[in-house]
């Protein structure tokens, strides 16, 4: 990959985490690719991640924590570049779940912080 098709495509990663994908009242979603971090927060939920690569392995860290008491769970899904899928749920508010998942072979993530 050229210098300049990197540096575009990190720009873009990087205006993509920084401002979020609006996806309705469904959630907020991020595509990124390490290193990276977000922050999101939506109406009764917030959740933070740290994208980490060592190697040819990418690891995605960070929290998700349910702030409504609604009955419903916040929800941190990760769509690794790989194809692996991982869901992270926490219930009830003021819980807050920590989460730290390796993913072989990608450099790249989807991350989507929802109300389920």
């Amino acid at each position: 990959m050229s210098a300049v098709r990197k540096t575009i495509t990190s720009v873009t990663s990087a205006v993509v985490i920084a401002g979020g994908l609006a996806l309705g009242a469904a959630g907020q979603a991020s595509a990124a690719s390490c290193p990276s971090s977000a922050s999101p927060k939506i109406s009764g939920a917030e959740a933070h991640w740290d994208l980490r690569c060592s190697g040819n392995n990418l690891t995605v860290s960070g929290w998700v924590e349910d702030t409504r008491m609604d009955g419903k769970c916040a929800v941190v899904r990760i769509s690794a570049g790989n194809g692996a899928y991982r869901k992270v749920s926490a219930c009830n508010s003021g819980v807050r779940k920590s989460f730290n998942f390796t993913f072989a072979k990608t450099k790249s993530a989807q991350l989507r912080l929802a109300i389920a």
